[in-house]
């Protein structure tokens, strides 16, 4: 039982795997603010380029 014991306490495989869960979470989160920051001005551009084609086509 002491060797079970031993074992799990020097396994870090359960470490590495949270280790890349959060690096994953911290990529996920930096993507979602630019993606935001960026989409309102995307927004506006292809509004204005809408406008234009429609107007030049009137």
């Amino acid at each position: 039982m002491t060797n079970l014991f031993k074992n799990f306490a020097r396994d870090e495989s359960g470490a590495t795997a949270i280790e890349y869960g959060l690096i994953a979470a911290g990529i996920s989160v930096a993507i979602v603010g630019i993606v935001y920051s960026v989409g309102g001005s995307l927004t506006t551009t292809f509004t204005t380029i809408n406008d234009k084609l429609t107007g030049a086509g009137a």
